[in-house]
C-alpha cells in the first residue's frame, strides 16, 4: 500500500512538474479566398485523420477577427495563413497555400524542426 501512495505520489509530481505543450495550427481564412476554398477541397477533409493533424488539430480563424488570445509575430497581410501555436504563441507559419503536394512536405518540416513532432517512422532515428 505505501508503494502504491508513493508512486502515485511521484507520478502526480512528474504530471504537474511541466506543462504539456500541445500544438495547434490556426488556419487564418477569410470569405472569398479561393486559395482557403482549394484547401478546403484537398486538404480538409483528410487534415484531421492525418498523424500531423492530430499531433496540431487545426483551429480556423477569420482574419478580420483575430482572436485576442493569439500571440502572433507579426501581423497576417493575406490568408490563408498557417500558423503553428503552441499555448497560444506563434511558433512559425506558412504564408499561403502552395498546392496539395507541396503542403504536407511544408508542414512536416515546420513541425519536425519546431515542435516534438516525429513522422511516423522516425522514432528513435535520431
Amino acid at each position: 500500500m505505501f508503494r502504491a501512495k508513493v508512486f502515485g505520489g511521484v507520478l502526480a509530481a512528474l504530471l504537474m512538474a511541466g506543462p504539456a505543450l500541445a500544438a495547434e495550427l490556426v488556419m487564418v481564412e477569410q470569405v472569398g479566398c479561393a486559395w482557403c476554398a482549394r484547401w478546403n477541397d484537398e486538404i480538409a477533409p483528410a487534415y484531421p485523420k492525418t498523424d500531423e493533424g492530430r499531433f496540431a488539430p487545426l483551429r480556423r480563424v477569420d482574419l478580420r477577427r483575430m482572436p485576442e488570445d493569439l500571440e502572433i509575430a507579426r501581423r497576417v497581410t493575406f490568408t490563408p495563413t498557417f500558423l503553428l501555436v503552441e499555448e497560444g504563441k506563434e511558433i512559425a507559419r506558412m504564408e499561403g497555400y502552395p498546392g496539395e503536394d507541396f503542403f504536407w512536405p511544408l508542414l512536416e518540416k515546420m513541425l519536425v524542426e519546431h515542435t516534438r513532432y516525429a513522422p511516423a517512422g522516425t522514432e528513435g532515428n535520431g
